[in-house]
């Protein structure tokens, strides 16, 4: 039998919420443990019931979903983050994937997309909004106009390669593994891709963010 994914829902919007608890409880493998509806018992509910992965309405009273995806992080709590929101910001989405959440979807698609969404996110993979990906595919990322884009860096074979990898969500041991290299080489990699990009210094996953806008590219 497969193991059931913990679920909390975090949205001011009564509707919403029962929305997406109807969407996710049509799954046998997911349970919604806890709804909140501010910030702040939000953060109180994913201290006390430790979810695989919290559904985060960006915009919430007291505290907002970035400064709760902040909390839980400063706190140590192991919970996935996805992202719940009207906007298909890009500034928004740049400071999400920052912060380390791997999951952003529009509200307009949620109950279509939610299922899916926690699926992939609690398995350790980014999941984004089919809008939210078409809209970063038609868009200049600014990474790659500060690189003029990656037609004119010489990256190496196997570093294209590894920058495809992270683009899919895959951590360096599992790059290491389907490359048959070990996971320090790979991280090497990273750190030369970043020089490369002159990405050095823009947080730790300024090249998650980087390979994300740039797939279509790869």
């Amino acid at each position: 039998m497969a193991s059931v994914t913990q679920v909390l829902i975090a949205d001011d919007h009564p509707l919403m919420r029962k929305g997406l608890r109807m969407s996710i409880e049509e799954d046998a493998t997911l349970e919604v443990v806890g709804e909140a509806s501010d910030g702040e018992m939000a953060v109180s509910l994913i201290e006390e019931l430790r979810p695989n992965v919290a559904l985060l309405d960006i915009e919430m009273p007291k505290l907002d979903g970035l400064k709760v995806a902040r909390e839980i992080f400063k706190r140590g709590l192991k919970t996935e983050v996805i992202f719940l929101t009207f906007h298909a910001s890009r500034d928004l989405f740049q400071e999400a994937i920052d912060l380390g959440c791997k999951g952003y979807i529009l509200k307009d698609s949620a109950v279509q997309e939610i299922v899916a969404g926690i699926h992939t996110v609690a398995s350790g993979k980014p999941y984004l909004s089919s809008a939210i990906t078409m809209d970063l595919l038609h868009k200049p990322a600014v990474a790659a106009q500060k690189s003029n884009s990656l037609d004119g860096i010489h990256l190496t074979p196997t570093e294209r390669r590894i920058l495809q990898l992270i683009s899919t969500g895959k951590t360096s041991k599992e790059i290491g593994d389907e490359l048959s290299i070990h996971y320090r080489t790979v991280e090497n990699h990273r750190t030369n891709i970043c020089r490369k990009l002159e990405l050095d210094g823009e947080g730790a996953n300024a090249l998650l963010r980087f390979a994300l806008q740039n797939r279509n590219t790869l």
